[in-house]
């Protein structure tokens, strides 16, 4: 079992936060709510924590204990000193009644949570609906940046702790390379073995766009700022500095409380391109070099003092990014040739610029000259070669050199993007024909400082340059393509009805499909003519293939290399691919006998539902035994992908079984691969909840089956998650380190997840999936009236109006009368569950399953028996203990209270009840049964970390849960008339605040 971080060592002594009241201004437009006065003082209780009361604003001390609560000091002080702040702003711009009714609001709600008092829920009730429509929004905009700027002070006390870590020289904590490192190591692992990890390895997070993505960018910048600000307060501050911190502080939540916190139009593609960018700027150009050189350190470290040879630096490229935005079109008809078109030359202009910047200080620092160091030949070569021949540089090669690279570079810019990035003016140059010549000049500067002891002058800056060459080229990062499976097969029927081949292809039978399919792959002649006029979807789709070619020809291979099928469920849907690659010149023929057939871009699987993952071995089966199928994967690298979703599984079938069948098909997969010779990588499709393959990444990885990570992973960093772990770099670079981390143990330390018993276990397994595959199906699918409970007890419908992503929430949704659980996306069916607190796709069907396995054990002995077998799978099996942990940490955010105001949304009183009253009592059952197997009777008691950032957010998340309600009662009570868009608008921002206090929730 893996082990949950260890808790923090001991927190320096820092100044605390000051903060100096801001003058109240009259309530405008906001009337005074006549309740009781709160029992503490409202500017105490601003910052939503209940250990607020007394809290000084004056100096305090951060001594520490090495307790744990001492640890956490800091952490509350943060959010104080940021909850004043915003409850000063809230004063300011609203008025000081505004303020008092926040936080009698949060009072009432914290009330209701802790004791389930009806009376606390009736007072509720009565504040809530005494709101005016105006002062309703106020609210919720006031709780939802409670929410963001708790976040903020858990991210910094997040970097915090990590400093003191090291500051203290404390052992390497798990999820990082040092300790990934030494735990090889002590296996015995050689350093020729870790060399030839690396060689081989593939590392990719793949960044996505959902439509379920609420934050705006203006938002995140402005909180940016905050994290950064709030940071430098951990720095030995003058007392000027540290007003003028807080002075800036106050501005910059001034601006976050001004700033519209919602879109007023539905993003469009081109917006998502941008906000993943700006990712790439704050953190992954830095901090992706950063990580590479810093493993390099420790692998240098730790395998020579362990006698190890054949340490593996420098290390290859063996960690890049990957995106779906821009290229991903399944239920997206927004996603067209000219988006991956402008997706791929805005990356090229993102890196390129970053080049030249980075090109520009490395002219300025490298000021050598002839008269004081020697230089090699080779870049005296290069020099001479730049269009620099000012008189005042004549002896400074390494100048002249980078004048001349920066010369280059600019054109290369102006031929891929047609924009003029260079910032100065520089000669003509020739542009670089592709990212190897630039990162071949750059190789030449850094060998010649290396030869003349000028080594530490390349590590200042050169080497991170020459390392984001090599991770990045001209390209950014490798934009992969996606279709539904449908699609691609009427497109082909279309053109082999016109091309007069075949007139029904749709009818024809599988085998019948293959030996068409296969067939025409070996005709030298193209199916597509060029003078007809095809179906608009037909010629979308064509063109997009036309752009993948065009883009790879300009922007160099790395640009387009995957194209993922979704609800690939025959072997004709991936067919079916490889003949529209034809069609646009990505596919070659081996028909002249020379065996050279090749795919330019991988034709991958997504494997989705229950019934696609138990079909996946036999489909890819199949696959590898195509004739002449050896000569693509050849050219592949004797490698094929097969990506796993998350969602679908989990919608069709239960978190329980989901996961086990997951879990399954990785293992046949694997055993087919070996069988047949051929590498496989996996590509995981997590979303941000449980629910959707969520959850702690250092723990998923290692959780997986034996032998499925083999060094080589893609998976999806989706929607809300991208900003949570990379919008602040330090966080983010954590969290690439953590995926490097454990994939190199889940590869060379793989005895890890065989433990002994690992049948019996997987008996069991099979067991409690098919029991609550049972009890899901039968609350979900079978139930009369879930349907309409879903849509009336979660703003469903609601989120699918809200100016999220650019892609429908549903492709059926807003008919009412034929709207099917089947038809919605999972992604929102999880968003939806999560808004209204049971996050049902995270756990129900695990309490049943369990309950019903033991009480077929058919007597006391061997129910006992059963019981101790499963706290054996949990302690020594990590896929059952990372199935267990996150499913405490859903649990731990659900709750029942909030729920039941939300089960009062469905009109239905009987429906209601039997419904309602089923997931309670599973809900109930399941938190028991997982307290029997893991001995804690409190949810995450083996993740106090986790516990205490839930519960620093509960105080701020509760009410925005009882507001949501209420608003949901008047939008769909029809009688909001005028004021029916700030109702509307309500909604909307509080569903934005309870994504941000969930934090996991895309």
């Amino acid at each position: 079992m893996t082990q949950p971080a260890a808790r923090r060592a001991s927190s320096r002594a820092t100044p605390a936060r000051k903060a100096s009241a801001a003058p109240a201004k009259p309530a405008k437009a906001i009337k005074t709510i006549k309740t009781a006065k709160p029992a503490t003082k409202p500017a105490a209780k601003a910052n939503g924590a209940d250990e607020a009361n007394g809290a000084s604003l004056g100096p305090t001390s951060r001594r520490s204990s090495g307790s744990a609560a001492a640890k956490d000091q800091p952490l509350k002080e943060d959010i104080r000193f940021l909850g004043r702040l915003l409850g000063d702003v809230l004063r300011e711009q609203e008025g000081g009644a505004a303020f008092e009714t926040v936080e009698t609001i949060r009072q009432t709600a914290v009330r209701f949570r802790r004791d389930g008092d009806r009376q606390a829920e009736q007072e509720l009730d009565r504040l809530l609906k005494a709101l005016s429509r105006e002062q309703t929004n106020s609210v919720v905009r006031a709780f939802s940046y409670f929410s963001h700027l708790a976040n903020i002070a858990e991210d910094q006390h997040h970097n915090r702790r990590r400093r003191v870590h090291a500051l203290a020289d404390s052992p390497p904590q798990p999820g990082g390379m040092m300790r990934a490192l030494l735990s090889v190591a002590d296996e015995g692992v050689s350093g020729e073995a870790l060399r030839q990890f690396f060689d081989a390895a593939l590392i990719v997070p793949v960044l996505t766009a959902h439509p379920t993505e609420v934050q705006r960018k203006s938002i995140l910048d402005a909180q940016r700022e905050i994290a950064r600000l709030l940071a430098e307060r951990d720095m030995p501050l003058t007392a000027r500095e540290r007003e003028r911190n807080t002075t800036l502080l106050r501005a910059h939540v001034t601006k976050l409380w001004q700033t519209r916190m919602l879109r007023t139009t539905r993003l469009m593609v081109a917006d998502e391109i941008e906000n993943a960018l700006s990712y790439y700027q704050t953190t992954f150009l830095r901090e992706i070099p950063a990580m590479y050189r810093e493993l390099e350190e420790d692998i240098a470290s730790v395998f020579p003092r362990r006698g190890a040879r054949g340490e593996p630096t420098p290390l290859p490229a063996f960690f890049q990014m990957g995106s779906w935005i821009g290229g991903d079109r399944d239920g997206n008809p927004f996603v067209t040739a000219t988006t991956l078109r402008d997706a791929a030359q805005k990356q090229a202009s993102v890196i390129l610029a970053w080049y030249l910047d980075e090109i520009h200080v490395l002219g300025a620092e490298l000021s050598m000259s002839t008269s004081q160091v020697d230089v090699s030949t080779e870049l005296l070569a290069l020099a001479e070669r730049s269009p620099d021949h000012s008189e005042h540089r004549v002896d400074e090669p390494y100048r002249r050199a980078l004048i001349g690279v920066y010369a280059r570079l600019a054109a290369t810019c102006r031929e891929l993007t047609g924009e003029d990035a260079g910032r100065h003016a520089v000669g003509p140059a020739p542009a670089y024909a592709n990212a190897e010549e630039l990162r071949a000049d750059i190789q030449i500067v850094i060998d010649s400082l290396a030869a003349h002891h000028g080594e530490a002058l390349a590590d200042v800056r050169l080497t991170s340059l020459a390392r984001a060459i090599d991770v990045f080229g001209f390209h950014l990062s490798s934009i992969d393509l996606r279709q539904v499976s449908d699609v691609h097969e009427a497109t082909v029927a279309e053109l082999l009805k016109v091309a007069g081949v075949e007139g029904a292809y749709a009818a024809l039978s599988e085998t019948d499909k293959r030996t068409l399919l296969l067939r025409e792959l070996q005709q030298p002649r193209l199916l597509t003519l060029p003078f007809h006029a095809y179906s608009e979807q037909t010629t979308t789709e064509i063109d997009i293939f036309r752009a993948a070619r065009e883009v790879r020809a300009r922007y160099g291979n790395r640009i387009v290399r995957n194209y993922i099928i979704s609800h690939t469920e025959t072997l004709s849907d991936l067919l079916e691919v490889m003949l529209l690659q034809r069609e646009a010149g990505m596919f070659r023929t081996c028909t002249d006998g020379s065996g050279n057939a090749r795919l330019d871009v991988m034709v991958i699987p997504l494997f989705e539902t229950i019934e696609d993952l138990r079909n996946a071995s036999e489909i890819m089966g199949d696959l590898l035994a195509l004739p002449g199928f050896d000569a693509v994967l050849a050219a592949q690298g004797n490698e094929q992908e097969v990506m796993l979703g998350y969602s679908d599984s989990n919608k069709d079938g239960g978190f329980l079984t989901s996961n086990w069948e997951l879990y399954k098909a990785e293992l046949a997969l694997v055993e087919l691969f070996e069988r047949k010779g051929v590498r496989l990588r996996l590509f995981h499709g997590r979303g941000g909840t449980v629910g959707r393959g969520g959850g702690p990444t250092y723990q998923a990885i290692l959780s997986q089956p034996p032998g499925t990570v083999n060094g080589q992973i893609r998976l999806t960093e989706q929607g809300e998650i991208i900003s949570s772990k990379f919008a602040n770099p330090e966080i983010g670079r954590r969290n690439l380190e953590t995926i490097v981390a454990a994939t190199l143990e889940a590869t060379l330390l793989p005895t890890r997840n065989r433990p002994k018993g690992l049948e019996e276990f997987e008996a069991a397994m099979q067991a409690l999936s098919d029991n609550a595959f049972a009890a899901y199906r039968n609350l979900v699918y079978e139930t009369p009236g879930f349907k309409d409970y879903f849509f009336a007890t979660t703003p469903i419908t609601e989120i699918a109006d809200l100016n999220l992503g650019s892609r429908p929430a549903s492709r059926k949704l807003m008919d009412k009368k034929h709207r099917r659980i089947e038809d919605l996306r999972a992604i929102p069916w999880g968003f939806s569950w999560g808004q209204c607190r049971l996050l049902l796709p995270g756990w129900f069907g695990f309490g049943s399953a369990v309950q019903r396995w033991l009480d077929d054990a058919g007597n006391a002995k061997a129910r006992a028996a059963r019981l101790a077998t499963l706290k054996r799978m949990h302690k020594q099996w990590p896929f059952f203990a990372n199935l267990l942990s996150n499913m405490d940490m859903v649990l731990s955010k659900a709750d029942l209270n909030v729920a039941s105001r939300y089960a009062q949304l469905c009109d239905d009183r009987k429906l209601r009840k039997v419904v309602f009253s089923r997931i309670s009592a599973e809900f109930t059952l399941t938190e028991q049964i997982l307290s029997a197997i893991t001995g804690q009777s409190e949810r995450l008691a083996d993740n106090p970390l986790l516990a205490r950032s839930i519960k620093n957010r509960f105080p701020y998340l509760d009410p925005l849960n009882h507001l949501q309600v209420e608003l949901l009662k008047r939008f769909r009570s029809g009688k909001a008339g005028s004021d029916d868009t700030r109702v509307r608008r309500g909604i909307h921002l509080s569903i934005n605040g309870i994504a941000a206090g969930l934090r996991n929730s895309g």
